[in-house]
């Protein structure tokens, strides 16, 4: 493992070390804003192909970390990738995202699914993780991600993205035996998935529940939080040592219920005051995030007063600084430079609360 002085700075956080600032990526830092990344995408329009051909991938996940060196570089992928290995056919288009060709609806369906043997599926995962790895070495900290079981049953079961989530409503209101059996397969994919990505070289994995906010808090103990539960005990039993990050979007009426999950990390969206996500998560549990992205839109002085108020309202430890949920794509690259530079120039001795 090494000793801390090699040990990238993020991972030394998000293990509960004590570091002289907060470690800062953010959600979405490869992509749309960057002049670079839509160059690449005139060359490959196909999501899948910028996602799924490695030499593609990799270079997509490094054009952040070569202009701005942020503390962790993310897989550049999405929480769909690993549905083709199980059976279920989809494909991901351009600014509408994952398009589920034969959305599952029947138990029929579900029991023909198979279990996920990412070899197999989805090898080039393990070449991008690998070469990030040695690209990076111990100046930066490679973090993998997966969806989480309720969000991808939203997409399989809808088809595609959703506003009122009423198919899968439906069919968790009213054949709920049907979506367990769904669920299950799910989470127990993801756990495989996960464990694949770690091996590969993720050494920090994200879990985005990114559709668990549009559940009551009743539901969300039914049918999200049972689910993420099984994918990080089975993470864990393998795994250890590796953090475990949860996001929800739309989270602040289940965020305790998050630090249940088994995630070390909660990231916070920006609805919550981070100093009230601090006291409702309790003193043993870390978090990330929580800027709303739309403050990279604002000046520079707005974005340092930001930037200093979230970093001393969650403290100095356990805390990896974020946005709330991903960088616009209309984001000028100056300002996410900015954001990074600043972030770097923190010293959390003179910023404690």
């Amino acid at each position: 493992m090494g000793v801390s002085s090699t040990t990238p700075h993020l991972l030394r956080a998000a293990r509960g070390e004590v570091v002289d600032r907060p470690p800062v990526w953010m959600m979405r830092q490869a992509g749309r804003y960057m002049k670079a990344y839509r160059d690449l995408r005139e060359k490959y329009p196909s999501f899948r192909d910028r996602s799924e051909i490695p030499e593609v991938a990799i270079e997509v996940s490094l054009q952040p970390w070569r202009a701005f060196q942020p503390d962790g570089v993310i897989l550049f992928s999405d929480i769909v990738t690993p549905l083709p290995g199980l059976g279920i056919d989809m494909d991901i288009a351009e600014g509408k995202g994952p398009i589920i060709h034969s959305p599952l609806r029947t138990i029929e369906q579900i029991d023909r699914l198979r279990p996920l043997e990412p070899e197999a599926s989805l090898p080039f995962i393990k070449t991008i993780l690998q070469t990030l790895r040695s690209e990076v070495g111990d100046k930066s900290t490679v973090l993998g991600f997966v969806g989480a079981p309720w969000t991808l049953a939203a997409y399989a079961v809808e088809g595609k993205g959703s506003k009122t989530y009423s198919i899968i409503k439906n069919l968790a209101f009213s054949e709920p035996a049907i979506l367990h059996q769904l669920l299950a397969k799910l989470a127990d994919a993801i756990a495989i998935y996960a464990r694949y990505q770690i091996d590969s070289g993720a050494q920090v994995v994200q879990m985005f529940d990114s559709w668990a906010g549009q559940l009551s808090p009743q539901d969300y103990d039914t049918f999200a939080l049972p689910y993420q539960q099984r994918v990080f005990q089975q993470v864990k039993q393998t795994h250890p040592d590796t953090p475990l990050i949860l996001l929800v979007s739309g989270s602040a009426g289940v965020l305790e219920r998050m630090a249940q999950s088994g995630a070390d990390i909660v990231s916070v969206d920006w609805a919550v005051d981070m100093a009230d996500a601090r006291a409702r998560l309790g003193k043993q549990v870390k978090v990330q995030g929580n800027l709303d992205p739309g403050v990279l839109f604002g000046s520079k002085q707005f974005i340092r007063d930001r930037i200093l108020d979230t970093v001393r309202k969650a403290g100095n430890w356990g805390h990896i600084l974020n946005l709330g949920h991903g960088v616009l794509p209309e984001t000028p690259e100056e300002n996410v430079a900015f954001f990074f530079e600043t972030a770097k120039e923190l010293n959390l001795a003179g910023v404690k609360a």
